[in-house]
């Protein structure tokens, strides 16, 4: 007869390289570092018929991708471009204030780091704090190398309708971009803080169950890859959602782009790995186990409040659009209260508590909703869509946690939830009211 298959030591083979999550102790001749407990694993004759099946498999999912993008193009049509009305010639000092601006913005943007990292630091567990700074830390970097690299070229590059291929290493790119007189380094720094941004929304859900090495691997996939391409579709220059005709996708600073996507790629992370040891859900008669520093995480929360004001203001790329500056402004600030009193006032008839958890994330909340509309709306807008991402958020967080899925800051509820609901709330908002002015600020195709 035969035996029946050790799946166990087939699915610890695979999964050795990107866990770290304490686990029953192995017989004394299994002990051994990462190395030696893959190939232990890799030396039963079920293990390596399952280590080689989900290798091959994912070899030939990866090929059929790039043949399906390939194949796709051909059916695309090519984007329509539309020939601007020439501009009268802007005076010299509007480049130099421009890149200022633009440059001021991307600091601000990059600043949100530290805000991240102490936020996740605050709501995870003590033991997980230093798995939080390093793992922020070293995403950055990585994300810098990648986004020169291939990153941007996939994202603003020219090519097709779903990717770029354009600028690889910068070569080649021109000394502005576009019509904004914004030099193109200067507009790559200002881009890279987003694309770091992205990346680290996703850890946020992984907390305490990703070793080192999974931390790399996935910082590839979504910084190399997922955001700058899915970021093509609505950004790049002939993106097939920045072309749809007579209306192209509208995402004013990355409702969308940047939360969503994170968001749902968090989710995704935090469903395959599970939930971490000792987790007991609500409807287990558990809860989300309380963070160990609420001061560290209200203060990373203001931080990216703060930071908030690059990312959203700053995709003006121009400092001469002073009243959309002022209103992008303005709306950011009004979306961010109106969440954060929106989740307090919703929370406290359910637990009679004051809850400055779900306060944070509130504002979280409400600053993420209005990243999409935040040009196109008014301030009593701002401030409804702000009220309803403040709901929005603690209802996703109770149906991930029904779903008995373990996400430790509530990164899916904030960015992913709240971005689809503000990219939504565009259409319901917006006043039509709002346009870029022209000519002193001509933003090309990319930038909406």
């Amino acid at each position: 007869m035969t035996p029946k298959p050790n799946w166990t030591i087939a699915l610890r083979a695979a999964k050795s390289l990107f866990t770290t999550a304490p686990r029953a102790s192995p017989p004394a001749g299994r002990r051994g570092p990462l190395l030696r407990r893959f190939i232990d694993g890799l030396k039963e004759k079920e293990g390596r018929r399952f280590f080689f099946t989900a290798l091959s498999a994912k070899l030939i999912a990866a090929a059929l991708v790039c043949a399906a993008i390939y194949g796709v193009s051909h059916f695309i049509s090519e984007a329509y471009a539309e020939d601007a009305a020439a501009a009268p010639p802007l005076p010299a000092y509007i480049n130099p204030l421009n890149t200022m601006w633009t440059l001021i913005a991307a600091f601000l943007v990059f600043f949100m780091q530290a805000g991240f990292m102490m936020l996740e630091a605050g709501f995870a567990r003590g033991r997980e704090t230093v798995n939080v700074l390093l793992e922020g830390i070293v995403d950055t970097a990585l994300c810098g190398i990648l986004f020169w690299a291939f990153g941007f070229a996939f994202l603003f590059g020219a090519g097709n309708g779903l990717i770029g291929h354009q600028y690889f290493f910068l070569h080649g790119a021109p000394e502005t971009y576009g019509t904004t007189g914004v030099p193109m380094l200067a507009f790559w720094l200002f881009q890279f803080a987003f694309a770091d941004t992205c990346s680290t929304i996703t850890s946020g859900a992984m907390v305490g169950r990703t070793g080192f090495v999974g931390d790399l691997l996935y910082s590839i996939g979504v910084s190399g890859f997922i955001y700058p391409i899915i970021g093509h579709w609505a950004w790049g220059p002939d993106g097939w959602l920045n072309n749809i005709k007579p209306a192209a996708f509208h995402d004013f600073a990355g409702s969308t782009v940047v939360h969503t996507i994170g968001g749902w790629i968090a989710l995704a992370g935090a469903i395959a790995l599970g939930p971490r040891l000792g987790r007991k859900f609500k409807r287990d008669g558990g809860g989300m186990p309380p963070g160990h520093d609420m001061t560290i995480a209200a203060v990373g929360g203001v931080i990216l409040w703060f930071g908030w004001y690059g990312f959203n203001p700053g995709s003006t790329l121009s400092a001469m659009d002073f009243q959309g500056i002022g209103r992008v402004a303005t709306n950011t600030t009004l979306a961010a209260c109106g969440g954060a009193l929106g989740a307090l006032f919703f929370v406290y008839p359910r637990n009679k508590v004051w809850d400055p958890g779900f306060t944070v994330n509130g504002f979280l909340a409400g600053l993420v909703a209005i990243t999409c509309p935040c040009y196109w709306v008014s301030p009593f807008g701002s401030i409804v869509i702000g009220a309803i991402a403040g709901v929005v958020v603690v209802l996703a967080f109770d149906l991930v946690e029904w779903l008995r899925i373990d996400d430790p800051v509530g990164a899916f509820a904030v960015h992913g939830a709240n971005g689809i609901w503000g990219t939504l709330s565009l259409g319901l908002f917006a006043t039509g009211q709002s346009v870029r002015p022209r000519p002193l600020v001509q933003i090309s195709r990319a930038a909406w």
